[in-house]
């Protein structure tokens, strides 16, 4: 058996400092109407997910919280890592081992159908364009936010607002608040390479989860007694502790936070989401 896959690929994206740095999105082809954009059209895409995934997960989230199961098709690969020589995700939960849909064995099929000279790593979530079978977006920074503005006219009845326009410049700044300090900050300092880099990373995490922590004292959610973006991306962090970044990544401070911090319980209990253990199962196969 070859080494963690995503093992490998972490010194790829460390600099000397010993910092680990995402690598940047390649398909951020935003949807919408007019040139430049990709259209809105139920039926035409299939998002590919892992469990393992948090970036992923939130993707999965909204769209079953906004009714979008029956406009956009789900793809799940398998949380644990194929044993190929790159970073890559495998449908070995379906039959044969073949996406049903997209006819493909792995996801890195969908990234060179649409680049065949694509060298990063084969990320979820990825919107895949079905007739093409080519990824066209794989911005998971902003697909949920295309999803609650692009998509919103085939929500569901009754569908929750996760990004009311009266809020989206309060939101938009603590979203990169917590994908800087919290959803990534958690990776950068797992995969930190020196002491230095692991410390400040350590403690950015901390601090803002302290921060967080003290926002929710007294109030629901992140925004009083309404749900948004910001508590999903929050979320899908905060479940994954106890079973991920306190015994992998070493973020030892609070054991047990993700109950420490009721949003969890609050989310499960508010949206009917299931918790998933999927990601738990297999700690090497853990997604960054």
């Amino acid at each position: 058996m070859r080494e963690n896959t995503s093992t490998e690929w972490v010194n790829k994206e460390v600099d000397s400092e010993g910092n680990f740095n995402r690598q940047k999105n390649q398909f951020e082809t935003p949807f919408g109407e007019g040139e430049g954009k990709l259209p809105v059209e139920p039926g035409r895409y299939r998002l590919l997910w892992a469990p393992v995934c948090p970036w992923a997960h939130r993707s999965v989230i909204v769209r079953k919280l906004l009714g979008l199961e029956d406009v956009i098709s789900l793809g799940t690969a398998d949380p644990k890592r194929p044993d190929v020589p790159r970073s890559d995700w495998a449908f070995t939960l379906d039959e044969e081992d073949v996406d049903p849909v997209l006819g493909i064995h792995y996801i890195s099929e969908a990234y060179l159908a649409a680049d065949p000279d694509y060298t990063g790593r084969f990320t979820v979530p990825a919107l895949v364009d079905i007739p093409s079978g080519k990824v066209v977006n794989n911005d998971y920074f902003n697909l949920t936010l295309y999803f609650e503005t692009a998509w919103k006219p085939y929500h569901k009845e009754g569908a929750p607002d996760l990004y009311p326009e009266e809020l989206r410049e309060e939101i938009d700044k603590l979203n990169d608040i917590i994908f800087r300090e919290v959803n990534n900050g958690v990776y950068k300092a797992g995969f930190a390479r020196k002491q230095k880099a692991y410390d400040r990373a350590y403690n950015m995490v901390f601090n803002r989860l302290d921060w967080l922590e003290e926002r929710l004292a007294n109030q629901r959610y992140l925004f009083g007694d309404r749900l948004t973006e910001s508590d999903v991306r929050l979320y899908v962090t905060l479940v994954r502790f106890d079973c991920a970044y306190y015994p992998v990544f070493r973020l030892k401070a609070s054991p047990r936070l993700s109950e420490s911090v009721g949003i969890c319980k609050r989310f499960v209990s508010d949206t009917g989401i299931r918790r998933h253990n999927e990601f738990c199962g297999d700690q090497e196969a853990l997604s960054y």
